[in-house]
């Protein structure tokens, strides 16, 4: 085998290296689009928004200071005992 064949063969080998992972990468990133466009579909279904968080939490503050202020006046009653 003369120089130039090792050179080409080597050159074939290389490029069939770097195709076979540039594939790998493709597919990869294909896979990763359709993750996300899923992601996407079920994401108004799966989680709550920030603004109904929001509001829930308003509600459980506003039961809060109500136990709160239930505490306060037990405790100034048996302080005053």
């Amino acid at each position: 085998m003369d120089t130039q064949s090792m050179i080409n063969l080597a050159g074939a080998a290389l490029m069939t290296l770097i195709g076979w992972f540039g594939r790998q990468m493709w597919d990869a990133v294909g896979e990763l689009r359709r993750d996300i466009r899923e992601i996407e579909v079920d994401l108004p279904t799966n989680y709550v928004r920030k603004d109904e968080m929001k509001e829930e939490f308003r509600e459980i503050r506003k039961i809060l200071s109500e136990i709160f202020v239930k505490i306060d006046t037990l405790r100034d009653m048996k302080a005053d005992k």
